[in-house]
């Protein structure tokens, strides 16, 4: 067939496929606009998940009619003072976001300036464009998008429910709402209003009216700064996790990013204090010079592109573990949550008369004589619940058997050792320790062998000695590596490991940084590298998967993250089997001095695997557990 040029108006709904995938990519483009506008005040409103109406009003700086009439006009933009698209200060920039929305729906805009008599409005309907008109409006702008995808039906077919498409769109609304505390918005199905946020709240508390309360309690300030790349914001402590990344919320100069190097930076930095398949809640904004980023690499503008990605990656793996470092022993006031909501007694519902299952198939079990549903016959055996404190707490309470000298089989008595009596063998200067001198408190007993009780100046805190000591001795192994340098092991055999000749040079320019990681390699012929000395912590390595693995991550990332983490691994190990186990005696004076440590050791709150060492109950909480509040 000969090659023929397409017509506009085709040409634009391809253009509007690659910008408006759905009805939230719309509401993202409006609303950059108005924030792009200077707009204190957005308002939202979304029926039926977009596809009947997207409306947006803000107060930005308005149009006149000549600008509504180039507005809408592909790659006309306000925002470019010249042509240096590495330039970009705006959210918006491309000049396609209007005419791709007017391309495929019913687009209406009404404006009017700032200090102007009059308001105009502007209508385009499936690409055709009509002439300004006068119109009633405050200064600011309001655009309507009403029918989105009536002039492509095929997109329709693969749009979802309208209240998953809702939910897209609040969660774009509530990501660029976290970049600009300073601007108030409201997001409305047209029935109810599902969020409200005021202008100049505050960073922390517009993440926290958006993210949860939890995450102001359990969040850490973030404060870095890197040759002229700035990183902020505020993380979560890492006993305050989710099982996907969703609540992790990245920034570039203000804009909203899924960025790989950012995802992976993050993973990084918590990657000894969080387990593999849970991931942190945290919102990071990096703000860098523009020139430094490029924001043009796709037409959603959520991907981005650093000049010099080991300069970020650095400063937020840095900033990251500092700011965790930073807060000691803290532990996720979550856990204490979860903790006191497992022994908050179940109260078992009472179940209906028992009914035979002969007087139910006669019919003789209702009042009225009649048939008997099905659920008379689940009456006679109450629904098994869940085993519990509570269940334990009831065996408790059971009548004792007083015909026999020994403890009721009933009854079960708990393992504790606690400090001596009048009389007994001194316990030694442990156990005068004064719970209001310490966070953790003064250790009281020791239940099964395993668990630390201490009483604290208004609570109690119960912890995994096995699991906090771990702690403890992971973070000896990891700062005698630094002290030290890593060991290393020189093979018997060099190992050749083939590659491809990139990644041999690749290999080659960072081969100093990996030495002081313990592996010495150097090229050897073409498209190979000999290996002569692995870190001797890693013990029978794969030097052969190991080098591979490194060469991938330098080609992505320009970090040799996988040496890296196998040693973080290696020292877990060693740190897991060198630590205080389950199930031994402790003494008071070790117990104590094991809380002291603790409170001395950065992200002693959470073991290597993510989870808690201990658990925190303040008095007040167990008040309420027997009722005395």
């Amino acid at each position: 067939m000969p090659i023929r040029l397409l017509p506009e108006t085709l040409v634009n709904r391809i253009a509007a496929g690659e910008v408006v995938e759905r009805p939230a990519a719309a509401a993202k483009e409006i609303v950059e606009n108005a924030l792009d506008a200077g707009a204190t005040r957005i308002e939202v409103v979304v029926r039926d998940g977009g596809r009947s109406l997207i409306s947006v009003t803000d107060d930005g700086c308005g149009m006149g009619p000549d600008e509504l009439e180039l507005a809408v006009e592909r790659h006309a933009t306000s925002k470019l003072p010249g042509d240096d698209l590495l330039d970009i200060r705006t959210l918006g920039f491309r000049g396609e976001a209007l005419p791709s929305i007017g391309a495929v729906s019913r687009l209406t805009l009404t404006s009017r300036l700032r200090g102007s008599d009059g308001a105009w409005q502007l209508t385009v309907e499936g690409g055709a464009k009509g002439a300004p008109a006068p119109a009633a409006h405050p200064p600011g702008t309001r655009v309507e998008v009403r029918d989105l995808f009536y002039a492509t039906p095929a997109r329709l077919k693969f749009l979802k429910q309208p209240r998953t498409e809702f939910e897209h769109v609040q969660d774009t609304i509530e990501r660029l709402a976290m970049a600009h505390p300073d601007v108030a918005f409201t997001l409305s199905d047209g029935a109810r209003t599902v969020l409200r946020l005021n202008a100049g709240e505050g960073r922390l508390a517009r993440l926290s009216a958006l993210i949860g309360r939890d995450f102001a309690d359990n969040a850490v300030a973030v404060e870095a700064e890197r040759q002229g790349v700035r990183l902020s914001g505020h993380i979560g402590l890492p006993t305050l996790n989710r099982a996907t990344a969703r609540e992790q919320y990245l920034f570039v100069n203000g804009r909203p990013v899924r960025d790989k190097l950012m995802v992976g930076a993050v993973r990084g930095a918590y990657a000894d204090v969080l387990a593999r398949d849970r991931h942190a809640v945290l919102a990071l904004f990096l703000e860098i010079d523009p020139q430094e980023v490029d924001v043009n690499v796709h037409p959603a503008k959520a991907e981005v592109r650093f000049r010099d990605q080991a300069l970020v990656r650095g400063l937020i793996v840095g900033a990251l573990r500092h700011a965790l470092a930073q807060a000691g022993h803290r532990a996720s006031s979550t856990v204490a949550a979860a903790t006191l909501e497992a022994f908050a007694p179940r109260v078992e519902p009472a179940p209906f008369p028992a009914i035979s299952g002969a007087a139910a198939r006669a019919g003789t079990g209702s009042p009225a004589g009649g048939p008997v549903y099905r659920q008379a016959w689940e009456w006679e055996r109450p629904a098994p619940v869940r085993p519990g404190l509570a269940e334990a707490a009831r065996e408790f309470q059971a009548p004792l058997d007083l015909g026999s000298a020994a403890p009721s089989a009933r009854t079960p008595v708990p393992a504790v050792r606690a400090a001596p009596g009048p009389g007994e063998a001194e316990a030694g200067p442990g156990a005068g320790a004064e719970p209001e001198r310490h966070p953790l408190g003064a250790a009281r007993g020791q239940v099964h062998n395993t668990y630390i009780v201490a009483q604290t100046a208004d609570g109690i805190v119960i912890v995994d000695q096995h699991a906090a000591h771990e702690r403890l001795v992971y973070e000896r192994v990891k700062d005698a590596l630094i002290e030290g340098g890593v060991r290393r092991q020189m093979l018997l055999i060099p190992e050749v490991v083939e590659l491809d000749e990139p990644s041999v040079e690749r290999l080659a320019r960072r081969s100093d940084e990996l030495a002081e990681l313990g592996l010495c390699l150097e090229p050897f012929g073409t498209g190979c590298v000999v290996v002569r000395e692995v870190p001797a912590l890693l013990g029978q390595a794969d030097v052969q998967g190991l080098v591979r693995d490194l060469a991938d991550e330098l080609a992505e990332l320009d970090e040799a993250l996988s040496l890296r983490e196998r040693l973080d691994a290696v020292c877990s190990t060693m740190a897991c089997h060198g630590s205080v186990r389950a199930g031994r005696p402790m003494n008071l004076d070790e117990m104590n001095a094991l809380l002291r440590q603790m409170e001395a050791t950065p992200r002693s709150g959470q073991c290597n695997h993510g989870r808690p060492t201990y658990v925190e109950l303040k008095l007040s909480d167990i008040e309420r557990l027997f009722g005395r509040r």
